[in-house]
């Protein structure tokens, strides 16, 4: 990590997205909150955070618009709106200014979404191709940090001067990564459009996908694991209540724990994949994810929260190996269009096992779906751990 903060770029570019990351954290969950005190009712607050996550079935529309741009300029210009944009929630006074929050959170998904891709793709030109899984790992790493205290801040200062107070952090945490964008040295690398026909360059990233070996087993392999991962969005609460014998505000603790362990991973990830490779780096985090998940069979609350940190582990190599293999394995000019593929086709299963989950929960024993998350967990990660290993290639294929 010193080589890494050795580069101007990444210190410039860390110090303002930390500040971006801080805010969001904030926000978010206070948007639950002021809804649900607004209106009193817990569907509209949770209306909330559809409305966060609704706008990544632009994903695919977001990759190409990334491909077609500097990335730099982009994200400015993202980043410059959500500044803007959440001052609305300084207009919200009573229940019928609703609707802002929920326009500004759908806002916010957007811009999230665009400016995933756009961040993903402006790390593969700003770092070393060797320093690529460090980055990501390094960022997987504070984000969860962040995760730990920041919605703490957010509450509280949402409980002493209300949630305009709280937006106006977010728009200062905004425009500090705007400011940092300005300041970097980068020189981006212009991409003549190859494919003519919309259609054809809105599919290219999924063809890339199916066409590149590893890539295709990391991601469909993660694409089934996650169809039963998000089971636990709503088994953990029956874990809490009928296996903990735990209020449901425990979770929070469960949360922590979980951050913790994302750390650990965060900071361990890099150094795993120089060793093992990015598909099973991937493997061995669902893998650690099978161990943690399974002990939430057990009654003992010691075994619970180590396993939920192992868990976390383990969710952070998956993150970090996933998006290093899509960097290091695409094109340049395919970048956008490469990530968004991949998380249409990862974010797809979770969103049915979400929904699944909170339908199965309330008819069948709640220690037959770990069973269930742990079977099919582990054989993805055995299937990625028994693959051949396929070298990266030493220069991308744009410049190749």
């Amino acid at each position: 990590m010193r080589r890494l903060f050795r580069l101007r770029n990444v210190r410039v570019f860390v110090s303002g997205w930390t500040l971006s990351v801080f805010g969001d954290w904030a926000m978010f969950i206070v948007l639950g909150v002021w809804t649900k005190d607004l209106t009193g009712s817990n569907s509209a607050a949770g209306l909330v955070f559809f409305a966060l996550g609704v706008p990544s079935l632009l994903s695919p529309f977001a990759g190409l618009v990334v491909d077609r741009l500097r990335r730099r300029p982009l994200l400015i210009g993202i980043y410059a709106a959500e500044a803007l944009v959440v001052l609305a929630l300084l207009f919200v006074h009573d229940r019928g200014d609703v609707w802002i929050i929920y326009a500004v959170a759908l806002f916010y998904g957007a811009a999230g979404t665009f400016g995933a891709s756009a961040r993903s793709a402006l790390m593969t030109v700003m770092l070393p191709r060797e320093l690529l899984a460090e980055s990501n790992g390094m960022l997987q790493t504070l984000r969860e940090g962040l995760r730990l205290v920041a919605p703490l801040v957010g509450a509280l200062i949402y409980a002493a001067a209300g949630g305009g107070a709280v937006a106006v952090l977010d728009s200062a945490s905004f425009a500090a990564v705007v400011i940092a964008l300005a300041l970097m040295r980068i020189e981006e690398p212009r991409f003549e459009r190859e494919e003519h026909r919309f259609a054809t360059e809105l599919l290219a990233g999924a063809r890339h996908v199916f066409g590149t070996l590893p890539l295709r087993q990391i991601i469909l392999a993660t694409g089934v694991c996650l169809l039963v991962v998000g089971f636990a969005e709503t088994l953990i609460f029956a874990v809490l209540d009928e296996g903990l014998h735990r209020p449901a505000s425990f979770f929070g603790v469960l949360s922590s724990l979980q951050g913790v362990g994302a750390i650990a991973g965060g900071l361990t990830a890099a150094r795993t994949m120089r060793r093992v490779g990015d598909v099973k780096l991937v493997g061995f985090g669902m893998v650690l994810l099978t161990v943690g998940e399974i002990t939430f069979i057990s009654h003992s609350l010691v075994l619970v929260l180590a396993g939920i940190a192992v868990a976390g582990a383990g969710i952070a190599w998956l993150i970090v190996g996933y998006a290093t293999a899509i960097q290091l394995r695409t094109p340049l000019r395919l970048q956008g269009r490469v990530l968004s593929a991949s998380d249409t086709l990862i974010n797809t299963p979770q969103t049915v096992s979400i929904a699944l989950g909170a339908l199965l929960v309330s008819v069948v024993d709640y220690r037959l779906l770990v069973v269930v998350m742990g079977v099919v967990v582990a054989a993805c990660g055995a299937y990625l751990l028994t693959r051949e290993p396929e070298p990266v290639a030493e220069k991308d294929p744009v410049f190749a």
